[in-house]
Formats: structure tokens, sequence, C-alpha cells
């Protein structure tokens, strides 16, 4: 849903409290105004014991403290700011929180985990929410935090006579070569491209980092594709992206795809590639048409890839991390393994450690150094950390300089209907296995995490 319909200009309010808590009474008080069979009391109540299990704290000056009740409305959105700034527990130092977006959902939204990642994306743009810290007034705080929330903000690209040449024979080419669609990445472009640059009677494909909620009128994508976390590499990127698309069913193994694209925030198209489908993915499908298993949403691949990905990117602390994921078939996984250390998610809702949960990202990098496999359902919970994968031994061969963890990840691809994906501590790669074939999906020696 677009979030920009969940907020309104009556529940943005400047905060008096210096705390938490009393941030959110004042939040709660222009939120149930209007609903007598909400409680303040009760919803504090609930809003408090999550954030004592787990904290709601975004970094950036943000927080996004949330509940699910049972009611009417799917979803009531406020929002304080605070210039001096709160005290909130989980920020760290004397790091202070300037912005509390508070949500309360209806206990039957189902697409509540997705709501709040959503926000959480949102939140995490520096450029955004400086800008509605430093708002003049509330008014126009809520005129950039509903431009936000409409999705890409348009600057200005650079209508230059290669941009114009180059998307013209990406046309040209995608008709000569029988392709179904153009994929275009949008962030070539500083803030995104300005509607009016891309028009074209071929299907188009807009593959992006940011948040996107389309308007519903003029829309100049067919589809919009989210994908959280790049590589650096052009042919990485391209490949994540298309198996982002196969997972969501925009695309199909027998597809041709004309690609166009340039480096990130230049501006500049520069690059055009003509992708068969089937061919680039044909050693993982092994004569199968089903690259997902049955039971794994494409939302929770997209997610684990996403983290995988920053993870081999950013490390932790500093330092090269390696890890792995498997997602999927976990009554049979489960058996194929068992506890190194403690399970850390146990005794938690299954709400709180899914990982389509924003809040979840953080959790699931500080438990990435822990030994052994995160064991994941296919709707996203996080069943175990730190698990030994014991899988049989089969005949597949590794390519040399894969050790013990890509060895597990492939077998146990093999033995169950699973998916997983591996972060390589030596070389930072992010490897996605199926069925005991692996496929790359970031070059080596990224970001200079190995």
């Amino acid at each position: 849903m677009r979030l920009d319909k969940i907020i309104a200009r009556g529940r943005i309010l400047e905060l008096r409290s210096a705390d938490l808590k009393g941030a959110l009474e004042e939040l709660l008080e222009v939120s149930v105004e209007k609903f007598p069979d909400l409680k303040p009391e009760v919803l504090l109540r609930g809003l408090l014991a999550r954030e004592s299990t787990m904290t709601t704290y975004l970094g950036q000056g943000v927080a996004l403290p949330h509940v699910r009740v049972k009611m009417s409305r799917r979803y009531i959105l406020a929002i304080g700011r605070s210039r001096i700034g709160i005290r909130h527990d989980g920020a760290k130092d004397e790091e202070r929180v300037h912005l509390i977006m508070m949500l309360i959902a209806g206990d039957k939204a189902r697409d509540y985990l997705q709501v709040l990642a959503s926000i959480a994306q949102l939140v995490q743009e520096p450029s955004l929410v400086d800008s509605l810290v430093a708002a003049p007034d509330l008014d126009a705080f809520y005129e950039r935090l509903v431009g936000g929330f409409g999705g890409i903000r348009p600057v200005q690209a650079q209508r230059s006579r290669v941009n114009r040449l180059m998307f013209r024979e990406a046309e040209r080419v995608a008709r000569g070569a029988s392709c179904s669609a153009v994929m275009v990445f949008g962030d070539t472009f500083v803030g995104g491209i300005e509607p009016g640059v891309i028009e074209s009677k071929i299907k188009t494909i807009l593959v992006t980092r940011n948040v996107i909620e389309p308007s519903e009128e003029g829309r100049e994508f067919a589809e919009t594709i989210q994908v959280r976390s790049f590589s650096n590499q052009r042919m990485a990127q391209l490949r994540s992206a298309i198996l982002v698309a196969l997972t969501r069913g925009v695309v199909t193994f027998t597809d041709r795809i004309c690609c166009i694209g340039g480096v990130a925030g230049s501006n500049q198209f520069d690059t055009l590639v003509v992708v068969d489908v089937e061919r680039e993915f044909q050693t993982l499908l092994t004569g199968h048409a089903d690259l997902l298993p049955d039971d794994v949403k494409p939302e929770v691949l997209e997610r684990v890839i996403a983290v995988a990905t920053e993870l081999a990117v950013e490390g932790r602390e500093g330092r090269p991390v390696g890890c792995l994921f498997v997602v999927g078939d976990t009554e049979k996984v489960e058996k194929l393994s068992k506890p190194l250390v403690l399970n850390p998610f146990y005794g938690y809702k299954e709400e709180d450690r899914n990982i389509l949960n924003p809040f979840m990202d953080e959790t699931v990098k500080e438990f990435s150094s822990i030994d052994g496999a995160f064991i994941i359902r296919g709707d996203g919970v996080v069943v175990s950390a730190g698990s030994l994968i014991q899988a049989a031994d089969y005949d597949h061969a590794l390519p040399s300089g894969l050790g013990s963890r890509h060895a597990a990840a492939m077998a146990v691809t093999v033995a169950t209907h699973c998916i997983s994906v591996v972060v390589s501590s030596s070389t930072g790669q992010v490897t996605l296995f199926r069925r005991g074939v692996m496929l790359p999906l970031t070059d080596k020696k990224m970001g200079g995490s190995g």
C-alpha cells in the first residue's frame, strides 16, 4: 500500500517530552482521540513491552515503535519531532532520537512487516531525515514527508544526446533480439529518473535500491524491482536483479531481456547488455523450471540476499564475516543439523524473529559471527542460528578455494528442497546454491571485505 495514505497532518506534532514513554503518550493522545475503542494505556503497555524485548531504534536519530491490536483500521501512523532530542535506550552513547514514527497496526493487516520495512528503508536516507528535522514548521514537515512517501523524488536527469541515443538503441536492440522487456537500472541517475525521460512501447522494468511507491497513473514502468543492496560489479547487479525478477514472476526463464544502465549516480547510460535468462541460469535449473522452493516466499529470499550482500560489503566492525543462510524445507533441514550454541532466537514471537521485520537486520548481522548456519523458514521466521549442517556427502565437486561452509550449503540443497546463501569470509563473495548447483551473486573482493 502507499505509505502516504496512512499519515494525516493532524497526527504530526512537536514533542515536548524528553524520554520515550512521555513521547509515546503524546503520540497516543493524537492517535486515538477519534477511536474510542482504543485505550491509550493498553497501547502504551504494548509499545513499551515490545521495546523491552527488541529495540525499535533504527539509527540516524529515528525510532519506529510499533504494536498490533484488534481494530477495524489497518494502520494508524503518528509522527513526533524533537529538535532537542529524546533519550532512547537503543541509541548508542549520547545519541538522541529526533523523529519517532509510531505505527499501530490492526491484527488483520497482512502486509504489516512489509509496511514496517518500507518505513524503515525510507528513513535510512540521511537527506530525507535531515530535511524533516530541519523543516521550519510542521506544514513543511508534512509536505516533505509525503513527498518522501510518494516514491522517488525526481531530479533533473541529464537529457543528453548520449542518453537519448542509448535508450533508443536499447529499444531497437530489444525489438531486433526479440526481447520481452527492457530493464533499466535507475540508480544510474541521482534521485531517480524524472518522469518523461523513459518512454517506450516495450515492457520496461525499473531496478532500484530505493523504496518505490509508484503513482497509480502515468507510470512509465510496467514493473519496479527494489533490490536493497547491490554488488559494486555491473554483471553481479544484473544477475541479482534478474534473479529477483524470476522469483517474483516478473520475467520467466524463456525470456530475453535488454538491460541498460551506467555508473551509479553518473546520470549517464553507458552499458547495454542482452541477457538470455535460460542460458544465464541454466546450470542452476538442472532440468527443473522452479528456481524457488515451493514453501519459500520471494520476498524472504530477497531479504536474505540483501542482508548477505550487506554483510559482504560492510563486514562486521570492520572485519570480514562469513555466514550461511538455509531457507525453506525447515523440518528436513533441522533433522540434518545440530546446535553449536544455545539458540538465540528461541522463545521469541514469530513476528519478532521474522527476517522481513526491519529490526531483525542488525540482530542477524550481530549473530553472523557465530559459527554455524541460520535456519530460516520459507515465510521468513528465523528458526535458529549457530546450527551445524550435517548433510551426507555426495559426488558434487566444489571449485577450489571453497571450504566447509560452501560444502555444507551445497550438500543441504541436495538433501532437502531448500535454497542456501553463503557469504565467504575470505573473498566477500555471495553465492546461492539450489539442488547442489552454485550461482555467484557477487564477484570476489567486494568493498574491501575479503
